[in-house]
């Protein structure tokens, strides 16, 4: 896995041995941020369930200002910081070590975020536990994208009741990018 452009472009990244995590491919990356690399520059990012960083640091690259990262796996964690460390965007960058839930608690007090990327476990009904949150939380407005990666066999059908559209569906072989919006 590596950065695929900007400043930290072609730079490897380390990732979490194992299968604990599922690594955002090179391949569907690269199509995720050409779908959204014009609106990258000066924004805010919080990459959820981040794994080894990948996505947030590939929007760090590309000219996001900020990113935060959250994650509470140990090993993850330590990919996540020394992937930061490597590519030099460990400045403009902040790791919350914990639940997801509570980092977003957390964060209620701040401005919202341009773009909400997550990546939860597949089959567990995370997804629709997070958006849920953000329904009421701050740090997502209407101007928000939120984008989730999930396996092609999660529902989504629930969006309207909670007060979100879906804005575009990417689907790949094996899972899809949800876009998705207040």
């Amino acid at each position: 896995m590596r950065v695929i452009a900007g400043t930290a472009r072609h730079l490897p990244l380390k990732t979490v041995e194992g299968d604990a995590t599922r690594p955002t491919t090179d391949r569907i990356k690269e199509t995720l941020f050409n779908m959204i690399q014009n609106d990258l520059g000066g924004c805010r990012f919080l990459d959820l369930f981040s794994g080894s960083g990948a996505i947030g640091i590939e929007a760090l690259s590309r000219g996001a200002a900020e990113a935060v990262f959250v994650e509470n796996a140990g090993k993850a964690l330590g990919c996540i910081e020394q992937n930061l460390s490597f590519t030099k965007l460990k400045e403009r960058s902040r790791v919350y070590s914990c639940d997801v839930m509570d980092a977003i608690r957390k964060m209620n007090g701040e401005e919202p975020f341009d773009f909400i990327f997550m990546d939860p476990p597949y089959g567990r009904g995370l997804e629709r536990e997070v958006l849920e949150l953000l329904r009421d939380s701050p740090i997502a407005d209407q101007c928000t994208s939120i984008i989730v990666e999930a396996s092609l066999e999660t529902k989504f059908d629930y969006l309207e009741e909670l007060g979100y559209q879906m804005v575009k569906y990417k689907k790949y072989k094996t899972n899809a990018h949800i876009f998705i919006k207040k």
